[in-house]
């Protein structure tokens, strides 16, 4: 018997598009990993679905991309105590805790744009709106991807697609230790610190921030949510 691939989405310009919404607590970044893998698998078996987004903290926890080095590591992984975790990301390594928002989206790209650059910048954008919403001015450095503050890198991003469906995202730093980064060379960018929103606006909530990226991400991507709590 032949193979059948899926029906191709169904586009309309005149329904909204409608995009699950997870936003949980603190959540083991394993867990969070193989939920992502679940979902690709299910968006791209139902074409119709054009994404899940999901807005999480996880504990400590380093992770490297596809092909992170781990030169950018100042701890040795085969006897650290460290969790860390090699994924199909792109990127280096970074460094995930409380009181940083990470972001996954599930997206199927046809609904969008089949444009991962346009994908990343619009990324960025969702961080960028978010910080301008608190008077903070998030900055674009050519060459490389993710979101400053004062030379300060606030934001990092990295993703996976396959057949347009993304995986992993972004994450933000609203008020986090930032003792973890002395650990590795943060995005394998060595000339430039890592800030958080919490250095510019000490009194900064973190429930707050959460509730306008989760909005600025509708408005960027033009999509409404159907909130599973």
């Amino acid at each position: 018997m032949p193979h059948l691939s899926p029906p191709a989405p169904s586009f309309s310009t005149h329904q909204p598009l409608i995009c699950t919404l997870h936003s949980l607590g603190l959540v083991s970044y394993v867990d969070a990993w193989e939920w992502q893998k679940r979902l690709v698998q299910q968006h791209l078996s139902q074409p119709d679905d054009p994404g899940t987004l999901i807005v999480l903290e996880h504990p400590a926890v380093y992770t490297l991309g596809t092909g992170s080095s781990l030169a950018h590591l100042n701890f040795d992984p085969q006897t650290s105590l460290y969790e860390l975790h090699r994924t199909e990301r792109g990127g280096e390594v970074t460094y995930h805790c409380p009181g940083q928002l990470v972001v996954y989206p599930i997206l199927n790209l046809r609904y969008f744009q089949q444009d991962l650059h346009w994908y990343l910048r619009q990324l960025e954008e969702v961080i960028i709106l978010t910080l301008g919403t608190y008077g903070v001015t998030g900055d674009r450095i050519s060459g490389l991807t993710g979101v400053w503050v004062d030379g300060h890198k606030v934001a990092a991003i990295g993703i996976k697609v396959s057949r347009w469906v993304t995986m992993h995202g972004l994450s933000l730093n609203v008020c986090p230790d930032l003792a973890g980064f002395r650990q590795i060379v943060p995005c394998g960018i060595s000339d430039r610190p890592v800030g958080r929103l919490k250095d510019w606006i000490p009194e900064i909530d973190p429930d707050e921030v959460r509730q306008v990226l989760i909005q600025r991400f509708a408005e960027v991507f033009q999509v409404e949510y159907r909130r599973v709590e």
